[in-house]
């Protein structure tokens, strides 16, 4: 049976690369204003398809500004872009696509952009992992622009949503999702469990689907990110029931 672990940025790596990015994804769905449902207004974070392009959409510019719209018009964008989606895709409120873009200087750690919920990882490092056996991985340039005349090339990975929290780590009390646009509110536990019946068999590297924020690695991905001696990233092992 396999291990999981919870990714977490190493600060300790920070003072020596000294490197950052100040970054944005190109595109996004807005965040939900007065669900009909439930009432709230809502966005989500953590939810991201570099790989994604919207490029050749007709409406891509109504995906570039960050806002909230009321449910029928945030349904009738998350449709135009469903089709380019990855199958079964939630697309929650604030989903974002495409590359990573901002300014970007100084020489990054093997793995950054854990702080943002994001993994940024050099060409090297990816390369490296998938020669590892890592499972599931697909890389996306990112077009973060470094004012030196030999920028590294920068690839950042997309996470998908995939297994669950357990429900023994969640509030008792907890409401089931709105069944109009899915939210489900509550804080991150301080001792999550995931769920074993939930948890994908085909890769390494995923997003817990009910907190997207929460990025779980195999004990195959930390062996190989160790093995390998890449720095910024910290592991924390979660039970599994």
């Amino acid at each position: 049976m396999s291990r999981y672990f919870y990714l977490r940025p190493d600060k300790a790596t920070w003072a020596t690369y000294k490197g950052e990015f100040n970054a944005v994804p190109k595109w996004g769905l807005p965040g939900l204003k007065d669900c009909p449902g439930c009432g709230a207004s809502w966005s989500s974070w953590g939810t991201h398809y570099p790989a994604v392009d919207l490029s050749e959409l007709p409406e891509r510019h109504e995906f570039e500004e960050a806002r909230q719209e009321p449910f029928h018009e945030f349904v009738r964008l998350r449709e135009l872009v469903r089709p380019l989606a990855p199958p079964n895709s939630k697309l929650p409120p604030g989903t974002d696509f495409g590359p990573l873009v901002g300014p970007a200087s100084g020489r990054l750690a093997p793995f950054s952009g854990l702080e943002s919920c994001w993994i940024v990882v050099r060409r090297d490092t990816f390369d490296s992992l998938q020669a590892a056996g890592v499972r599931g991985l697909l890389g996306c340039k990112t077009e973060l622009k470094f004012r030196q005349k030999t920028p590294p090339e920068l690839i950042e990975l997309q996470i998908e949503p995939r297994g669950l929290l357990h429900r023994d780590c969640l509030p008792p009390d907890l409401a089931p999702p709105c069944t109009t646009c899915g939210r489900q509110g509550f804080t991150l536990p301080d001792d999550p469990i995931l769920d074993e019946a939930s948890l994908p068999t085909d890769t390494d590297l995923f997003r817990v689907g009910n907190f997207a924020t929460v990025i779980i690695g195999t004990d195959r991905f930390k062996d190989a990110v160790e093995q390998g001696g890449w720095e910024g990233i910290k592991f924390r092992e979660l039970p599994v029931r």
